[in-house]
């Protein structure tokens, strides 16, 4: 499928690996030229040249911590009048309600709520000047079905959806579209973290490990990077102009729920 927006251009944030490198190689597949962003440079680097190389698009990098007010201003400076936006940022540690005080919640806040909020902030007005641009937040399956050790996870992304549910429908009038798109597991590095303390706590194999998760997936497996940024790319897509407001469940099945 042609997703029409060959020559666009996308801010990709925490896109050196995982689900975010996932949404920016499928974006350059569709043409999209990149503005990546990722706190490491080396990885952001070597991930930036293996699309260059296969996509044949133009990609600038800015190793920058997206959630400091430093880090954004350089990252929004090189983005400019981006058509795309596409917000990432890692969770807050998991842990019992007992656990967290007011400082906690705020870095949660700031990181998984107030840095994309503060992104669309500043970029939203330029896509609202030309008429069309496509957000789309990672934030996460807890959104729609929490889980009880992300308490700080729950309450800061959940405030996220808050807010897109009504900001995407004062946007969308002047062609500037914001969905959430919410993982479950996918086989990234956090995956193998979360599976490396199953095995350490149970005395058990990684593949054992692995087995009683994918026992809980109805699809029987963990989804896939390049699955997730395909998706991803269909929301940024000239298709997607009816999507408003919505939260878009990727998990396998594993959340059991109507809607």
């Amino acid at each position: 499928m042609d997703l029409g927006i060959r020559g666009k251009r996308a801010l990709v944030c925490a896109s050196s690996k995982g689900l975010g490198r996932g949404c920016a190689e499928a974006l350059a597949e569709a043409g999209v030229d990149l503005v990546m962003n990722a706190r490491g440079a080396e990885a952001l680097e070597e991930t930036a040249q293996a699309i260059r190389d296969r996509w044949q698009v133009s990609v600038t990098t800015v190793a920058a911590d997206i959630v400091s007010e430093d880090g954004r201003a350089r990252v929004l400076k090189e983005a400019g009048d981006v058509d795309i936006l596409v917000t990432n940022a890692g969770g807050p540690p998991p842990g019992m309600w007992s656990d967290w005080g007011r400082e906690d919640f705020i870095k949660a806040l700031d990181a998984n709520m107030l840095t994309p909020i503060a992104l669309m902030t500043a970029l939203m007005p330029k896509m609202i000047d030309k008429g069309w641009g496509r957000v789309v937040n990672i934030t996460s399956v807890s959104v729609k079905s929490p889980v009880a050790v992300l308490g700080l996870s729950n309450s800061a992304r959940t405030g996220l959806t808050g807010y897109v549910a009504g900001t995407s429908r004062q946007v969308a009038p002047k062609g500037v579209i914001v969905n959430n798109l919410l993982p479950g597991i996918h086989a990234t590095d956090r995956a193998d973290s979360l599976d490396g303390a199953v095995v350490k706590s149970k005395g058990i194999s990684l593949e054992e490990a692995r087995a009683e998760r994918y026992a809980t997936i109805p699809a029987g497996r963990y989804g896939t990077p390049e699955e997730f940024g395909q998706m991803c790319a269909f929301m940024c897509s000239q298709h997607a102009g009816f999507m408003v407001g919505q939260n878009i469940l990727l998990d396998g099945g594993a959340s059991n729920m109507t809607m």
